[in-house]
């Protein structure tokens, strides 16, 4: 067997184990953001997501992705893949896999504007609709041939197709769903419902940075010219002009150097530099993480003052953040480094790629959105609402939804104590 076949196929296997790792991440980062009464249920929810989007991207995900047949708007081969080679030049069983790790990211982000409030049967119905319509169809669109495609639509490893389709579908929930009990005033002022615990949020933060080698550089899908190297360098240096650039901007405007703020800002970073990793200078990376960790501070302060309730900042860190990163590559991509579409505008494209992206985007965005809100809709009608009750929401979900705590030596100790 060739060489070249074996080693891809290992790097690529490794790249999937990277993103799927990553979801240990998004449980510490959505939990240490989140209250203690409901870090149980946040864990778990995670996994369970991830498992049944498995099965949904395994049934239809992977053909409306990359089906033979296909049309423009969804491929139309491959249900219930079942590991036939797809003449890639390496596996393509491990290329399935890498795919369904991104698919289960994306549904991750998606489910983060649930959190605190909504029924575990909300998430069980969405993430299956979610995994079958929503996502792969943005994804083919831009990866799969369609007609994003076809446009020369720069979006190497997935600020629009991850990032923006997860924040967009986070976005109808956060809407539908209302704010959490206490979040904001009636004046309109709002109140800190402050994460139980940074320690995990950093710890979070920190391995999804790590697991982002796989999300970017593995992306590649090839060592042979060891390109991937450059792609994780252009991803680690986003990622730490986010953090920097959060962290000054907090200090000037608040006085304060704020923690969340730094984190969010190095998962902007990363986010950011998604779409353009693999088509900008170093430079370039730098300033398009700088900005992703100021854009950050600010968007969550613009949906904060419009009482829009987003727990985990999916809005600013996936969407806001994600939409910067794909424009990016139409002001920032070199001609000797677009392989797709062609060089931005301060490399004599002119206007033409900002076009495509600006195109993308707004298209892949408002898809998202639209579908996500009218599935959210549907089964607000059909399942008696999204929302736990006001009781089961104050006692919280690790009680009301899965009858343990997930800190249950602290929540059994108050209860023994209150009852004496």
């Amino acid at each position: 067997m060739d060489v070249s076949y074996l080693m891809d196929s290992l790097w690529v296997m490794v790249g999937a184990i990277l993103v799927i790792f990553m979801l240990g991440g998004f449980i510490l980062l959505e939990a240490g953001s989140t209250r203690m009464k409901n870090a149980g249920h946040i864990a778990g929810k995670t996994i369970f997501t991830f498992g049944l989007s498995s099965l949904v991207f395994w049934a239809v995900g992977f053909a409306f992705i990359f089906g033979e047949n296909a049309n423009l708007f969804v491929g139309l081969s491959e249900f219930f893949y079942s590991g036939k080679e797809l003449d890639l030049g390496f596996n393509s069983s491990v290329f399935f896999l890498f795919q369904l790790a991104f698919a289960g990211i994306a549904i991750t982000i998606a489910t983060g504007g649930f959190a605190e409030r909504a029924k575990l049967s909300i998430y069980l119905v969405f993430t299956i609709l979610f995994a079958a319509i929503v996502y792969p169809v943005v994804a083919h669109w831009i990866w799969g041939g369609g007609w994003l495609a076809e446009h020369g639509k720069q979006d190497f490893a997935g600020s629009t197709v991850v990032h923006l389709t997860g924040a967009m579908a986070a976005f109808a929930a956060t809407i539908l769903l209302k704010p959490r009990i206490g979040k904001f005033n009636k004046d309109g002022s709002s109140n800190t419902l402050f994460g139980h615990n940074q320690v995990y949020t950093a710890l979070g933060v920190l391995i999804l940075w790590v697991g982002w080698f796989g999300f970017n550089a593995g992306s590649t899908v090839s060592v042979a010219d060891g390109f991937f190297g450059f792609v994780a360098l252009n991803t680690n240096l986003a990622a730490g002009a986010g953090a920097v650039a959060a962290l000054l901007v907090s200090w000037i405007v608040l006085g304060k150097s704020d923690i969340p703020t730094m984190l969010n800002g190095t998962l902007a970073g990363l986010v950011a530099i998604t779409a353009s990793c693999a088509f900008v200078d170093t430079w370039a990376a730098v300033v398009i993480g700088f900005v992703a960790g100021i854009l950050v501070f600010y968007s969550a302060r613009f949906f904060e003052k419009r009482r829009i309730d987003d727990p985990i900042f999916a809005l600013s860190v996936h969407g806001a953040a994600g939409i910067w990163g794909t424009l990016s590559t139409g002001f920032f991509a070199t001609p000797e480094l677009a392989t797709v579409g062609q060089a931005g505008l301060f490399y004599g494209g002119g206007f033409t790629q900002l076009g495509v992206q600006f195109l993308g985007v707004t298209v892949s965005g408002a898809y998202a959105f639209i579908v996500s809100f009218i599935i959210l809709v549907v089964l607000k009608k059909v399942m008696g609402g999204l929302r736990v009750t006001e009781e089961e929401e104050i006692m919280g979900l690790d009680i009301s939804e899965h009858g343990s705590y997930g800190y249950p030596e602290v929540f059994l100790a108050k209860e023994d104590k209150m009852s004496s």
